[in-house]
């Protein structure tokens, strides 16, 4: 069954493994005019669990974009973006990386595996609010392609 969402009411799934920083960024959204709720993942490990609707995610709703540090513990970034670009019913979903590297191999990496946009994150709040912005401007109130997550049926024995 396919999960249709306004791209202004949708979740906004951050995968972000340090707390400060996951605070930062949903603070200049909140200052940004960005008013959709933003479901804080740690690792990769987790965007594939909330992605798939496993455990504690089962009743979480898909995300109309994902905000994908790369350096995270366990699967990484690209990692995480390489199985979702693989991932049959998944793959359109909207992926902006936002991270601290600004190495041109981690760029072209992110583009080359399927990134839609890559972001260097800065400390400064007023920078972080205009990078919020230009999300919103260019992402969210843009119309976004339809994912959708399967539900497999087990057989009972």
């Amino acid at each position: 069954m396919a999960v249709k969402w306004q791209n202004q009411e949708g979740v906004i799934l951050l995968a972000e493994d340090r707390h400060e920083d996951a605070e930062f960024i949903k603070l200049a959204f909140r200052r940004a005019g960005i008013k959709n709720p933003v479901a804080v993942v740690r690792d990769g490990d987790e965007v594939l669990s909330y992605l798939l609707g496993a455990g504690q995610y089962a009743n979480s709703p898909l995300p109309v974009l994902l905000l994908l540090d790369l350096k995270m513990p366990n699967r990484n970034g690209f990692e995480a973006l390489q199985w979702i670009r693989e991932h049959p019913t998944l793959k359109g979903l909207r992926v902006i990386v936002m991270t601290v590297s600004e190495s041109i191999y981690d760029v072209n990496r992110a583009y080359h595996i399927g990134a839609n946009s890559f972001l260097i994150k800065t400390t400064d709040l007023a920078e972080m609010i205009e990078q919020a912005k230009q999300i919103k401007a260019h992402w969210i109130d843009t119309p976004a392609p339809e994912i959708v997550r399967l539900h497999v049926m087990k057989k009972a024995s």
